[in-house]
């Protein structure tokens, strides 16, 4: 099994659930964060005073898929969460060991 952790634009996170539940994948875990990637940063205005914003919010999801899944769930989230600029965002493929689900004891692919 994988861990897929995408950290994505918030206002491309409906596309990216939407693309993922038509593909078969409705099981995700989403979070709302702030980071900084190569970009360190954005130039803003407010007031007419200029200020950096150093830390940039995004949606991170977290997706548990068997590994053969993997590919697809990849390809969805890049697809769907693509502007072409940067900050687009960052994914991120971790072994999972086990999964169990707490009702049923299934553990595996089964307990996903």
């Amino acid at each position: 099994m994988k861990m897929i952790k995408a950290m994505i634009r918030p206002e491309k996170f409906e596309a990216v659930k939407t693309a993922l539940d038509k593909a078969g994948f409705g099981a995700l875990t989403v979070f709302d964060v702030e980071g900084r990637g190569i970009q360190k940063g954005i130039r803003q205005q407010y007031r007419g005073a200029e200020y950096i914003t150093d830390l940039i919010p995004k949606r991170e999801l977290e997706i548990v898929v068997a590994d053969e899944a993997a590919e697809n769930v990849i390809e969805v989230i890049k697809t769907a969460a693509y502007t072409g600029k940067i900050g687009d965002g960052q994914i991120f493929v971790l072994p999972v060991e086990d999964s169990i689900r707490v009702r049923t004891g299934e553990r595996g692919a089964e307990g996903i």
